[in-house]
């Protein structure tokens, strides 16, 4: 006699399971009306017209290359040693690079998304691309990041690292542009755009110094002053605080604090040997002063563009198991790739979710109708 079950519970997995998909459509022919002929249903919209891989196969290869860096000839390689299936890393390529032309209209409907707004946060990070010009030599372009904390993340592809490639992407821009003190970002935008600047950076500086003499009686305070100045906007965080709220309680606690540091800075300055690291801090908070009190004037301004620069640690990570982009005609299309995906995590929305729903007959949707199926509107309706 049964009196009961003893029940224990863990983790499985299942492997992927490849198979052929057959779809198969009824041909009709109607006797009077002869003018028709034969006809069947029309196929579902395909992210790529009579290619032999599902949709969800050139997802995967998508999802493999971009959030789990793992680069195309070892995808091959993972196919042909746990299946015995032959996809060659050239053809691999083709799809993946078939899904970069495919969003890049969609990206530039996400870049109006982050100008047509009024706070932008931009860095930018090296990347290694193949030219014929070099041969044996990779070509040192750069990938710009500009994204909204919490929203939109847009890279754009550029071959070097000089003004035109903010200039050009942000336009007529007149928000707030939030960056670190590189030159490049100067002179941009629209005359009412505002320039701010992040704390994290000169705070970088000055820690650099305490790390070369943990002893340094100037640098140590400083940068304690600093922490306590990012402890109120973590205290904020931590209270689930409004903006509005957030921005009362800096100008009851951090503008003091930043007439203390300010004055501990000059000091410094004046006491410092002009080519110390300890100098070179000085300087750098001070001629960015004006930038990186704005957050005082306007409350949805971050401390720092931290967030901008997570952003660019998939990449980091990806570009050390890919190691280059194979041309500069396929730069603009991984970008479009790393801007979908980055938003998605953004978001917190599924990657390929996100891509099942949009790719398919992409390419024939009208520009108009695009802006509702950024990430961030169909992140929206979901």
């Amino acid at each position: 006699m049964v009196i009961g079950y003893e029940e224990s519970s863990q983790l499985d997995v299942e492997p992927a399971k490849y198979f052929v998909l057959v779809t198969k459509r009824e041909k009709r022919a109607c006797r009077s009306c002869e003018d028709l002929g034969v006809v069947s249903a029309p196929l579902p919209p395909r992210i790529i017209e009579k290619c032999l891989a599902s949709d969800r196969i050139v997802i995967d290869t998508v999802v493999s290359k971009y959030c789990n860096h793992t680069p195309l000839h070892r995808q091959s390689m993972i196919l042909q040693r746990d299946i015995g299936l032959e996809i060659s890393r050239a053809t691999l390529d083709g799809w993946v690079l078939k899904v970069g032309e495919l969003l890049i209209p969609m990206v530039a409907a996400m870049r109006r998304e982050l100008i047509t707004g009024t706070y932008i946060q931009a860095d930018e990070t090296p990347v290694d691309v193949q030219t014929r010009e070099r041969r044996g030599r990779n070509h040192q372009a750069y990938l710009w990041q500009f994204s909204r904390p919490g929203g939109t993340v847009v890279f754009d592809f550029r071959l070097g690292r000089g003004r035109d490639g903010p200039k050009r992407f942000l336009g007529q821009f007149e928000g707030i542009l939030q960056t670190d003190g590189y030159a490049a970002y100067d002179q941009i935008g629209g005359p009412r755009m505002v320039h701010a600047g992040c704390w994290s950076h000169a705070r970088r500086q000055f820690f650099e110094a305490v790390q070369l003499n943990p002893r340094d009686p100037v640098a140590t305070p400083i940068v304690a002053r600093m922490d306590e100045l990012f402890a109120v906007d973590a205290g904020a965080r931590r209270k689930t605080l409004t903006t509005a709220a957030r921005h009362i309680r800096r100008q009851e606690i951090a503008r003091p604090l930043l007439d203390d540091i300010r004055s501990k800075i000059e000091a410094a300055q004046s006491a410092a040997l002009p080519s110390s690291a300890l100098s070179r801090a000085c300087q750098y908070a001070l001629s960015l002063w004006r930038k990186l009190t704005q957050f005082l004037e306007y409350p949805e301004l971050e401390l720092s563009n931290n967030l901008a620069e997570n952003s660019m640690r998939p990449v980091a990570l990806g570009r050390k198991n890919w190691l280059h982009i194979g041309s500069p005609r396929a730069g603009p299309k991984v970008a479009a790739i790393l801007s979908v995906v980055e938003s998605c995590r953004r978001l917190r929305i599924s990657v390929r979710d996100y891509l099942a729903a949009i790719l398919p007959g992409l390419a024939d949707v009208a520009i108009r109708r695009l802006p509702s199926l950024t990430p961030s509107a169909w992140a929206a309706h979901i």
